[in-house]
C-alpha cells in the first residue's frame, strides 16, 4: 500500500465510525433515561460485565462511572457464572453489554439476576435479541456497518458502545451535582488530583521561614532576610504584622541602577506597596495562574486582615506536582 492508501482507508475508518455516532444520537430515546433513573437511585453499584471486546469497553465503562460518581466495577461474564455472581448483591444494577445481544456467557447469568430482582440494563446492537428482551431496559447502540471491511472485528461498535457509556456516566455526573472537588477525591495520586486538590496552605512557608522584616528597617536588612529565607523576596509589615509591601530580587536590581545607597536608605522607600497578595484556602493551580499573568515569582500570603501568615515561590509550586 502507499502512503496514500493508508491515508485513504484511515479516512474511511473515521467517516464509517463518525456515521456510527451520529446514528447513534439521532436514535437515543426514552430507554436512555430510563437506563439513568436505575443506576442514579441504585443503593448499591452498578456492576458492568460483558465478553471479547465488549468486555473490554464495559472495563472502561465501569471506571469511568466510578471516578465521575456512580459507584461501579466490572464482571467477567465467564468469572460471574464459577462464583464471581456472589458479588453481586440485590441492591446492585447491572449493565450488560453484547453487540449480538446473544453471547452465551452473558446470556446465562440472566436467569440468577432475575432470582435475585437484580436490575439488567442491555446494551446492544439488536433490539430484537435475547439479552435485549429479556432485560428491564434496553439502550441500542447499533450501526450500520463496521469499519472493518471483513464484518467482523468490532470497530464502529465499540465505538458506539463506549460513547454510550460516556453518556451514561455524564450523564449521572450531572443528576448528582458532582464537582470538580468530589472528582479530585477520586484522583488524589496524580497531578490531576494536586491541581484540583492542594492549596497555597499546604505549600507555603510559615512561622520563622517566612521573609518580613518591619517598617523602617534598612535595605540592607531586607537583602540579608533574603538571603536568610532564600525565597527571593521579603515581606515589609508594621507592629501588628500586617503588610505594607514587598521587596524582590527585581527590585533590588532596579535602586542598584539608580545608585540608591543600600546602607542608608529604609526599605520603606524602595518596596513596593500593594503588592499581590493569596490565601491559604487558595488553590494552588489558582495561585500559579496568578503568578503566570503577573509575571511575578513569589507571593506574600494574607488573612483577612492583612496580617503575614505565609510566603511561597515558583519553586514551591513546582515541588508540589501541580505542573
Amino acid at each position: 500500500m502507499s502512503t496514500t492508501d493508508y491515508l485513504t482507508q484511515g479516512r474511511r475508518v473515521l467517516e464509517i465510525e463518525r456515521a456510527a455516532l451520529a446514528t447513534l444520537e439521532k436514535n437515543l430515546d426514552a430507554q436512555f433515561s430510563q437506563a439513568c433513573e436505575l443506576m442514579h437511585y441504585c443503593q448499591g453499584r452498578v456492576v458492568v460485565t460483558g465478553m471479547g471486546k465488549s468486555g473490554h469497553i464495559g472495563g472502561k465503562i465501569a471506571a469511568t462511572l466510578a471516578s465521575t460518581g456512580t459507584p461501579a466495577f466490572f464482571v467477567h461474564p465467564g468469572e460471574a457464572s464459577h462464583g464471581d455472581l456472589g458479588m453481586i448483591t440485590k441492591q446492585d444494577v447491572v449493565l450488560a453489554l453484547s453487540n449480538s445481544g446473544e453471547t452465551g456467557e452473558v446470556v446465562s447469568i440472566i436467569p440468577v439476576l432475575k432470582r435475585l430482582n437484580v436490575p439488567l440494563i442491555a446494551m446492544t446492537g439488536r433490539p430484537d435479541s435475547t439479552l435485549a428482551t429479556l432485560a428491564d431496559v434496553h439502550v441500542c447502540v447499533a450501526v450500520e456497518e463496521e469499519a472493518c471491511p471483513l464484518g467482523l472485528a468490532p470497530t464502529a461498535s465499540t465505538t458506539a458502545t463506549l460513547a454510550m457509556g460516556d453518556a451514561l456516566a455524564v450523564s449521572l455526573l450531572h443528576a448528582r451535582g458532582f464537582t470538580a472537588d468530589d472528582f479530585a477525591l477520586s484522583h488524589p495520586g496524580g497531578s490531576l488530583g494536586k491541581r484540583l486538590l492542594l492549596r497555597v496552605a499546604d505549600i507555603m512557608h510559615t512561622g520563622a521561614r517566612i521573609p518580613m522584616v518591619p517598617t523602617g528597617a534598612i535595605t540592607t536588612d531586607a537583602l540579608l532576610e533574603m538571603s536568610r529565607k532564600g525565597l527571593g523576596m521579603t515581606s515589609i509589615v508594621d507592629d501588628n504584622n500586617k503588610l505594607l509591601g514587598i521587596f524582590t530580587d527585581g527590585d533590588l536590581r532596579r535602586i542598584l541602577d539608580l545608585r540608591t545607597d543600600v546602607h542608608q536608605t529604609p526599605i520603606d522607600q524602595v518596596m513596593t506597596a500593594g503588592c499581590i497578595t493569596a490565601t491559604a484556602d487558595m488553590l494552588a493551580a489558582e495561585a500559579l495562574q496568578l503568578m503566570e499573568s503577573r509575571k511575578i515569582n513569589s507571593l506574600i500570603v494574607v488573612d483577612a486582615q492583612q496580617q503575614v501568615i505565609g510566603a511561597f515561590n515558583m519553586h514551591d509550586i513546582l515541588q508540589s506536582g501541580v505542573i
